[in-house]
């Protein structure tokens, strides 16, 4: 057995634009909670523009989409990953600053912000073949060692992860072809979603509600941002953090073990 040493305190968070949320309280968070890895979404910008001098323990890795002002990913990290991989090796998706991979000793670490099929579900039959690549991806890094993949993966699984799954049935997010997607992540690759697997029946736990005036207040919100851990992966304390503004979607956390 490896010596695994305390549990690392992992957290996600959609910003909905890195520079927007560095004035609505994001610096005092990320001081306040001191995570060993803070993983973003949708940065938007170019991070380099950012003023970081606050944050000075820190390794930053940012995978930037071709197009400006659009997507993006980072890991934030205490610890120096002994590589790190930007996309999933596909041409076809990885132009959209989606996924970026940190490697530890004794762990993957994903920072992931998965395609939205968008109205009408223009994008519904892109989403699915990205889901398939990405679960691939995901397979084969945890045939190497556990994984940990964390962010908005634009899916609310169950009924129990959104307000109104009955009027939802058929919108982005919420439909059973993405549902049943996500389930085979689960159910065929083995991995854990660590907030629903500690807490099955808790309801109204959302990570993402419009920006329609009432809606987050009246917390009419979706479940689509989540920490996966793959078999063997020791985790606790999954959280969902939504009582912190400056985004419409909230931070999401867990601590796992792992060998650094």
């Amino acid at each position: 057995e490896p010596r695994l040493g305390p549990p690392m305190k992992l957290i996600t968070w959609n910003v909905n634009g890195l520079r927007s949320v560095m004035g609505k309280g994001f610096p005092e968070f990320v001081k306040t909670e001191q995570p060993d890895f803070l993983l973003l979404q949708e940065t938007k910008v170019d991070p380099n523009t950012v003023e970081w001098d606050w944050l000075p323990d820190y390794h930053r890795f940012w995978n930037r989409a071709a197009k400006p002002g659009y997507s993006g990913t980072g890991i934030l990290t205490k610890a120096m990953p002994r590589s790190v991989t930007r996309g999933i090796g596909k041409a076809e998706h990885d132009n959209e600053g989606r996924v970026v991979t940190a490697e530890f000793k004794g762990v993957f670490v994903v920072s992931a912000y998965v395609p939205n099929s968008q109205r009408e579900l223009e994008r519904l039959d892109y989403r699915l073949q990205w889901d398939a690549d990405f679960r691939k991806y995901l397979a084969r890094l945890a045939k190497k060692k556990p994984v940990v993949v964390c962010g908005d993966l634009n899916v609310a699984h169950a009924e129990i992860d959104l307000a109104n799954p009955a009027t939802n049935r058929r919108n982005a997010g919420f439909t059973d072809e993405e549902r049943a997607s996500f389930g085979q992540l689960l159910d065929d690759h083995g991995f854990t979603d660590t907030f629903r697997a500690q807490h099955p029946t808790l309801a109204q736990r959302y990570s993402w509600w419009s920006y329609r005036p009432g809606i987050r207040a009246r917390n009419i919100g979706w479940r689509l941002d989540y920490c996966l851990t793959s078999d063997g992966l020791k985790y606790s304390q999954p959280d969902i953090h939504d009582k912190v503004t400056g985004s419409d979607h909230c931070p999401v956390s867990v601590r796992v073990q792992a060998e650094l």
